[in-house]
């Protein structure tokens, strides 16, 4: 299972949508399109947003800077709140799954998972370390067999599982005073400093800014919240 690979999860709001609904995530949140990251294209997001996701291609730029802030970060070291959910990605293509395992696992205070496979998962998982819940989650077909569901949904043409992918998703989330980006492919979680439940997408749109800004030739940025709706 370990070398399984997943075709990805397209970065569409319908689809993460019926992802979450189907592991049991209220329709009151729901994923968002942050059209754009300038402050007044923020307010048009609604509120309140828990997680932003980014979908970012990989490149070269973005090699370099990951290996220079990992090097830093185990030199100087940082802190990580102990109540902080994060995981490792073992799953080829899994990056979106796990995006969004991030966003609702470290907001269960306020999203009231229903019975289901990811409150499940999030039960059993509680007691391991990153590398060990990346291992439970290729054991969770309930989870697995979502992802490969949703994955044929999107309005792209569906790749092959077997097809080169250089896109990868990653969740900002707001954890005990401090904005933290999770990434299933780095060695630790990356404390960015502090921000509070309201200024989460601000604080988290800057980031992606660098992100972009590393590459400045590149268009293919997507960036999605998770945010309180009135339906219910």
């Amino acid at each position: 299972m370990a070398t399984e690979t997943l075709i990805p999860l397209e970065s569409n709001p319908d689809v993460m949508n019926k992802f979450l609904q189907k592991l049991g995530v209220p329709t009151k949140w729901g994923i968002v399109d942050v059209m754009g990251l300038e402050p007044e294209m923020l307010t048009w997001v609604p509120k309140p947003v828990v997680a932003v996701t980014l979908l970012f291609p990989i490149s070269e730029a973005y090699e370099q800077h990951k290996k220079k802030e990992e090097s830093e970060i185990l030199t100087k070291g940082q802190e990580v709140s102990a109540n902080l959910f994060y995981m490792k990605q073992n799953i080829s293509n899994a990056c979106g799954t796990i995006a969004l395992v991030h966003a609702v696992a470290n907001n269960g205070d306020k999203i009231e998972l229903s019975e289901g496979h990811l409150q499940k998962f999030l039960e059993e998982a509680k007691g391991l370390d990153a590398a060990g819940r990346g291992k439970l989650l290729e054991s969770f077909e309930g989870i697995i067999n979502a992802h490969k569901e949703l994955a044929q949904e999107g309005q792209t043409n569906t790749p092959s599982a077997d097809e080169p992918v250089n896109h990868h998703f990653i969740t900002f989330v707001h954890k005990d005073g401090a904005l933290y980006e999770l990434d299933g492919r780095k060695p630790f979680p990356i404390n960015h400093g502090s921000t509070t439940a309201d200024s989460l997408l601000e604080d988290a749109s800057k980031i992606c800014k660098e992100f972009m800004a590393r590459d400045p030739e590149e268009v293919r940025f997507t960036v999605v919240a998770l945010a309180a709706s009135d339906s219910d």
